[in-house]
């Protein structure tokens, strides 16, 4: 399964990832047209600060999203099952109409990987944009900091899911 890596000495902390996501999962997928929405688009993507190995000088941005663990914490959390893996894809998707926005699969995943959608009152997270070959994010990714890709475990070092 393709899954999207962040090459963190690349990533300038731009935010452009999360503007594209945003943009990508609203209704009329185009900026001013969707801040002007009735229900204003989220990205499903979040650039962090981190801490470069415990130095307090030497800091880097990483892109944070959904990780598809193979034994997704938040499917257990969920408290209405709207959260599922399928076993022979690996895609963790959210059932928008089942999820009552109890934020219990955002306390328990360790990645950050679930993002509270205060305009539904429902939890979104990463779906590597199914209606395009490449996810929103990383194509608008002016440095190439994200890709998406097959983890086949030859990754650098600094290549990090």
């Amino acid at each position: 399964m393709k899954r999207i890596f962040c090459r963190v000495e690349k990533c300038l902390g731009c935010k452009t990832c999360e503007l594209a996501c945003a943009i990508e999962h609203s209704e009329s997928k185009r900026l001013v047209e969707a801040m002007q929405e009735s229900v204003v688009p989220t990205r499903r993507i979040r650039v962090e600060l981190v801490d470069d190995k415990g130095a307090l000088t030497r800091h880097r941005t990483l892109a944070l999203q959904c990780r598809y663990c193979e034994n997704p914490v938040c499917v257990q959390a969920c408290i209405s099952g709207a959260i599922r893996r399928d076993e022979e894809t690996g895609e963790v998707r959210i059932n928008a109409d089942t999820c009552v926005g109890c934020w219990s699969c955002i306390m328990v995943c360790p990645f950050g990987g679930l993002i509270r959608h205060e305009g539904i009152h429902r939890v979104v997270k990463c779906d590597h944009c199914p209606d395009r070959q490449t996810p929103a994010c990383v194509e608008a990714c002016p440095t190439h900091a994200l890709v998406f890709t097959e983890r086949d475990g030859t990754e650098p070092g600094s290549f990090l899911l």
